[in-house]
């Protein structure tokens, strides 16, 4: 039996205010044929389908086709669990239907746990999938007039651990032919590298657990929320897929994945990453205006042809009119998405940055936030827990 774990597709989202339908077009077809090619049993899918609680239509048809695509495949069984991006109602609302064509979806924290465990048998080869979903906090446990936040992080995160514990024992209860167990889980384990892109999701110590937190009946880890592939205590097992695009410059230098695992005799005999293509090329060039524009021949596209995003870093000392690189830009197949100040000391102040901003799509809240603190005197480096109590309430306020 072969299974691929993947995440963090966020379908919908936009880099600087450009759509990458483009290349999230790409990656379902270029996963469809893989599936195909190499005859994957079983496709986990560990939350953030969608960039947004409120996909467009072109993004939904995109989800729904490509599921109902792969029925033409060897894939037999498909399962979704929700990230803190996706609203658990999109998700659940056609899970009765999805249920039909052996597409299991948990879009949020059930009632009975049994809900989230499910036995897999595909030509007397089994598995045991416990679907952990993103677990907001009023899931998992009662909130608690007058709670500190010390209190509170230390209830959610024990709560978080109970609830993979009773995946666990779910899994146990059914495994009676002592087949592989495989928990899926959406969230921040420590020891993980955040990428520019992860800025827009909440990362604060809310909920934090290692690797050894997790149950040990579990065979294999497969997480989502960060976007960069990479393995967790140091252990095979517990593994995030990463995003299979790029969703933020700081992304460029590292490669993306999808993770295929072989099942054969009982356990799980192999685990192997699998090199997603670069659908878009993506350059992060600085210097002083003229070797930035020296280096315009080298951005090109590749073989899928589409144009390439470009940021630039100039290393002047002043704020200076960047007309000229727009202008010699004109002349090559790439397109500018940023330009800022490498060495930019100047702190912008609110209205100052909202003169600056052609739309308020553009203004991350976290980043209001953290200059209002500035500007009235706060220090937040010294008091994180109201950073963090910020995030949790902006994160509650997200997926109303």
């Amino acid at each position: 039996m072969k299974i691929l774990h993947t995440a963090d597709w966020h379908l919908g989202h936009r880099l600087h205010e450009q759509s990458q339908v483009e290349e999230q077009t790409l990656f379902l077809k270029w996963i469809h044929k893989y599936i195909e090619k190499e005859k994957i049993d079983v496709l986990l899918i560990s939350g953030d389908i969608f960039d947004t609680n409120a996909p467009s239509n072109q993004s939904l048809e995109m989800y729904y086709s490509f599921l109902i695509k792969l029925k033409s495949t060897s894939c037999q069984s498909i399962i979704i669990t929700g990230g803190n991006h996706d609203s658990p109602g999109t998700l659940n609302a056609p899970k009765h239907i999805l249920n039909a064509l052996s597409i299991k979806v948990v879009g949020r924290a059930t009632e009975n746990i049994e809900d989230e465990v499910f036995e897999i048998d595909i030509n007397g080869e089994k598995v045991i999938i416990g679907a952990v979903p993103y677990l907001r906090d009023g899931d998992i446990r009662k909130a608690v007039a007058g709670e500190s936040f010390e209190e509170l992080t230390d209830k959610y995160k024990q709560a978080l651990i109970n609830h993979y514990q009773q995946s666990a024992e779910q899994c146990q209860l059914i495994n009676i032919s002592h087949a592989p167990v495989i928990a899926m889980g959406h969230l921040f384990a420590t020891g993980g590298s955040v990428s520019e892109s992860e800025q827009n999701i909440y990362v604060g110590s809310l909920g934090h657990i290692g690797a050894g937190d997790f149950p040990t009946y579990f065979d294999y880890i497969a997480l989502g929320h960060l976007h960069r592939p990479q393995i967790i205590g140091g252990t095979e097992k517990v593994r995030y897929s990463g995003s299979p695009n790029i969703l933020s410059f700081s992304e460029i230098k590292y490669d993306k994945k999808i993770i295929v695992l072989t099942i054969e005799n009982n356990e799980i005999s192999a685990i192997n990453d699998v090199l997603v293509p670069r659908f878009r090329n993506f350059y992060k060039i600085e210097g002083t205006v003229q070797e930035c524009i020296n280096q315009y021949p080298n951005l090109i596209s590749n073989e899928y042809r589409l144009i390439p995003w470009v940021e630039i870093a100039l290393t002047e000392e002043h704020n200076i009119n960047t007309d000229e690189l727009k202008k010699a830009a004109e002349s090559y197949p790439f397109e500018i998405l940023k330009t800022a100040l490498k060495n930019q000391r100047r702190l912008r102040g609110i209205e100052e940055l909202l003169e600056e901003t052609k739309s308020i799509k553009e203004l991350l809240p976290t980043e209001v936030f953290k200059l209002k603190c500035k500007e009235i005197g706060y220090d937040l480096e010294d008091n994180p827990a109201i950073e963090d109590a910020f995030n949790e309430i902006l994160q509650s306020v997200k997926n109303q």
